[in-house]
């Protein structure tokens, strides 16, 4: 019983996200409260389970409201039997979800239902032929073109589930798990915390441990993969030398279970990590060197995402005076690829499923796929230069962070007028430029700040001019002026305020969506969406026919945005 109120407690108060979802059984829309569906909530099952099952596993339960309020199940025997096997219904799903369902009365008296689904090696695809993917709390559907990389990327997350020969669960440090803990699990039984988690598995009555769960909890996590720590180093200068002119000024290996291995690694590289002073109205203020998010954040990607299939490498961080490098081996797992992360794309897929959520509910990681367009917002907002992200030796994925300021600081908090405007990176920089130019540049200025073609110029200053941040001097002009962004129209396309229920249920809306919604032709409801595509009110994704609409930023900030926190869990 004991075990049963814990469970009801950490489902009421655990965050809603990658790994946890809750959902009523109520129908809070109208006037009168009335029983959802079974069929709507079979469907918001399916929906979830398929999604998590997709990248990493997690949890649903239904009968909490979003704010974790206790409301129950009050549909009859025959409707739970229903919801209870709907993860197994080639008519919802295929093929079938690896998903263990439960029933629970609360000390209420009023009844949940439990699900939790594994990362499955699979992909799961709806009866309607959608695909999604868990994103953050929300479940995105995805292109059917990244399939068959993601199909590929399964293969991988098999390696953390490998048994090494002769581990016991006395490699375990019990004590560690027992520390942790407090911080996200409330139940202080280390076992029952590693079989939650899928990091062990009972074999001929003997309990056998994963190489996930050796790395993440071993006593001596380096029996089990020699090279799973970090090394750094810090240089003298600004280049790796050899011999008799070796420059290595400190050299630190960072040895320790993957669950806290992460917080020693900030602890010992943070030292290194230098204030400098910059001159700003004739006051002088301190600034580090590099952003605390993004270094941070490239280690901890490091140890998440690495392939640990790779015996003979270590994740490595080299400090230079100028840089800072931090090699991790293996390449991004597919579909996530270096130009999407160039992009600044949310993209996303564990080659590491069990190693990613633990730490990920020990708080190292966020909103997965957050990471890495978050970190390229720190070094710009902190008037760096981005990120370099590239492939090194064919093996190793490798973050570099330079140190040397893009802007001043004069400059920077000018570019802070615009944070509402989404510029990419090149725009931001041309902007600099025009800055100390009187706040004005030209098309052949653009193409030599920026190292683009005529063509990519006048695509950017035409996104730019749509933005509403530059416009033409005059017709048949390539003098550019900036102008000071206006505020978002507080006013939401009545048209699309009608769209709200497919963004509740299915976050995507598509041209039938609109045409039935609204009555119109085929035509006007393509107008419209590309109207408010155009906008940023929504983003595509997909091609002719197979193009679906996402909110967009401007959507997503809006302050009467109805999707965000329903009070239906639909």
């Amino acid at each position: 019983m004991e075990k049963i109120v814990s469970d009801f407690i950490r489902w009421q108060t655990i965050k809603e996200g990658q790994f946890f979802d809750r959902k009523s059984a109520f129908d809070r829309s109208g006037r009168r409260l009335k029983h959802r569906k079974a069929k709507d909530i079979a469907w918001d099952i399916v929906e979830t389970l398929s999604a998590m099952a997709n990248p990493d596993g997690g949890e649903l339960v239904i009968g909490l409201e979003n704010n974790g309020t206790l409301s129950g199940v009050p549909h009859a025997e025959d409707k739970v039997r229903l919801l209870i096997g709907v993860p197994k219904d080639r008519n919802y799903v295929e093929p079938p979800l690896p998903c263990k369902a439960s029933e629970h009365v609360t000390p209420e008296g009023k009844r949940l239902l439990h699900f939790e689904v594994d990362w499955s090696p699979n992909v799961h695809q709806l009866s309607d032929g959608r695909y999604l993917l868990r994103v953050g709390d929300s479940n995105q559907p995805f292109e059917s073109g990244k399939i068959k990389a993601l199909k590929d990327a399964k293969a991988q997350g098999l390696f953390e589930r490998t048994f090494p020969a002769a581990a016991r669960v006395e490699d375990f440090d019990l004590d560690l798990i027992v520390s942790l803990a407090p911080r996200v699990w409330l139940d202080l039984d280390p076992m029952a915390i590693l079989q939650r988690h899928g990091l062990v598995e009972s074999r001929n009555g003997q309990t056998v441990p994963t190489l996930a769960s050796l790395l993440l909890f071993g006593k001596a996590p380096d029996k089990w993969h020699e090279r799973c720590g970090i090394d750094f180093v810090r240089w003298e200068g600004t280049e790796r030398k050899h011999g008799m002119e070796l420059n290595i000024a400190k050299r630190i290996r960072i040895g320790a279970p993957l669950s806290v291995l992460i917080e020693k690694a900030f602890e010992a590289i943070k030292p290194f990590i230098r204030e400098r002073q910059q001159l700003h109205d004739l006051f002088f203020m301190e600034r580090l060197e590099y952003p605390t998010f993004a270094w941070q954040e490239a280690i901890v990607n490091s140890v998440a995402h690495r392939d640990y299939s790779i015996r003979g490498m270590s994740i490595e961080v080299w400090m230079f005076d100028d840089r800072m490098e931090i090699r991790s081996p293996g390449l991004p797992p597919s579909p996530v690829t270096l130009e999407a992360l160039v992009r600044k794309e949310h993209v996303h897929c564990s080659r590491n499923p069990l190693i990613v959520r633990v730490l990920t509910e020990l708080g190292y990681m966020r909103e997965l796929g957050e990471g890495i367009p978050r970190m390229f917002d720190e070094m710009d907002r902190a008037g760096c230069y981005p990120p370099k992200l590239e492939i090194v030796g064919g093996l190793s994925f490798q973050v570099t962070l330079r140190n040397e300021p893009i802007y001043n600081r004069a400059t920077i908090e000018w570019l802070q007028k615009f944070k509402k405007v989404d510029l990419s990176g090149d725009q931001k920089r041309i902007m600099a430029y025009a800055y100390v130019q009187g706040r004005r540049f030209t098309s052949r200025e653009y193409q030599k700040v920026i190292e683009t073609d005529i063509y990519g110029a006048a695509s950017a200053i035409k996104d730019m001019t749509r933005k509403g941040v530059v416009r033409s001097t005059g017709k048949g002009s390539r003098v550019y002026v900036v102008q000071e962004p206006l505020e978002f129209p507080m006013e939401l396309p009545v048209d699309l305020a009608q769209m709200f229920p497919f963004f509740q249920r299915t976050r995507c809306i598509k041209n039938e969506n609109v045409r039935k919604t609204l009555s119109v032709a085929r035509n006007t409801a393509s107008r419209l969406l590309k109207e408010w595509t155009e906008n940023g009110w929504l983003k595509k994704s997909g091609s002719k026919r197979g193009s679906f609409y996402m909110p967009g930023d401007r959507f997503m900030h809006h302050p009467q945005n109805a999707p965000q926190n329903n009070e239906t869990g639909a």
